[in-house]
């Protein structure tokens, strides 16, 4: 088949859509499919199946750019339209599949109407945008005729088909010897630094446990400030390239978030699937990703139950690999031609 993935966001931007789309790709070409990815144009250089639409920067998160259009004539003929994102790719996606009547397809990454607080600033003006943008996507989703998610509560008006953007297993496996290793118990964590990501509460862990180390990796507009108030046992680092993330993840023995922002938390399980436990906040995905056999979880906010939930990991011993095996990518692809109707 012909496929086109249609994404608002992309290298070189560092996120899990970005992986995700790269993942996918690798694999369906894998099993004789092309995939195309339209794209905002940026310093990415494109190899010939990427086709990078105009754009522009972005104001309110330098990372991710203004997608503007691209003639649905310059694309080539696509059997399935596989949409990643609502802005302006992601509707020239579901224009190109009306268009041209075939199939078209949409996978919710992220609750967007999280991160308006982070460029508004006022709670307020943020909540009502939110409402607004919340209605506009569920009017948007309903053009498709499949919409899929990692679990099964987006908050959104429609019945997602589930399906978990799937962890790499082959990447992501134990590794001996990591030059991330230290000698005392190591707590980390690996994403974006927004406020809805809430790696403040990680910091407060921090201080209140000086005999634990803090590792954490990421970039994003919160950073700046979540450095200056940092203590001592907490070192942080940029965005670690994907072939270091296994390493990173084996050498430590708990990774943490108080995110309640996730659709999946797909670092959660890259670090489950490098024998490393979890202690997550107890929302939405974690409720349903993360338990007993591959972690903990802690009220969102209750500073001794997080502490409660990493010590239990600490002191545990967990088949962390083997309860995520059923997060493999190789089962997500196979749903997915399941769902682009790929006869077996």
């Amino acid at each position: 088949m012909n496929i086109g993935f249609f994404t608002d966001s992309y290298f070189p931007g560092v996120d899990g859509v970005t992986y995700t789309i790269r993942a996918w790709r690798e694999r369906l070409e894998e099993r004789g499919h092309d995939v195309y990815v339209v794209y905002p144009a940026s310093s990415h250089e494109p190899d010939e199946r990427e086709l990078p639409v105009r754009s522009l920067p972005n104001p309110l998160y330098r990372q991710y750019r203004v997608p503007l259009y691209r003639r649905l004539s310059t694309l080539p003929e696509f059997d399935v339209v596989h949409c990643h994102g609502p802005a302006s790719t992601g509707l020239m996606g579901r224009r190109y599949a009306k268009k041209r009547g075939v199939k078209s397809v949409y996978t919710h990454h992220t609750p967007v109407e999280d991160y308006f607080v982070q460029g508004l600033k006022l709670e307020s003006l943020s909540d009502a945008a939110g409402r607004l943008y919340v209605a506009y996507e569920n009017r948007f989703l309903r053009s498709f005729d499949c919409v899929t998610a990692s679990t099964s509560r987006i908050r959104r008006d429609v019945a997602p088909r589930r399906l978990p953007v799937g962890v790499e297993t082959d990447t992501f496996r134990p590794v001996e010897g990591s030059r991330f290793e230290r000698d005392e118990p190591t707590v980390g964590y690996s994403g974006r630094m927004t406020r809805n990501k809430n790696v403040d509460e990680v910091l407060r862990l921090a201080e209140r446990t000086p005999d634990l180390s803090f590792e954490l990796v990421g970039e994003g507009p919160v950073r700046d400030a979540l450095e200056r108030d940092a203590p001592d046992n907490v070192r942080f680092r940029d965005f670690l390239p994907r072939e270091d993330l296994a390493a990173f993840y084996s050498a430590l023995d708990v990774f943490v978030t108080a995110s309640t922002c996730d659709t999946l938390g797909l670092s959660t399980l890259e670090a489950n699937a490098c024998g490393t436990p979890v202690a997550a906040a107890d929302v939405s995905p974690f409720d349903e990703t993360i338990g007993e056999a591959n972690g903990a979880r802690f009220a969102y906010g209750d500073l001794n139950d997080m502490e409660r939930a990493v010590r239990e990991c600490l002191d545990g011993d967990r088949q962390t690999r083997e309860a995520v095996e059923g997060f493999s990518v190789t089962r997500t692809i196979d749903d997915l031609e399941s769902i682009y109707g790929v006869s077996s």
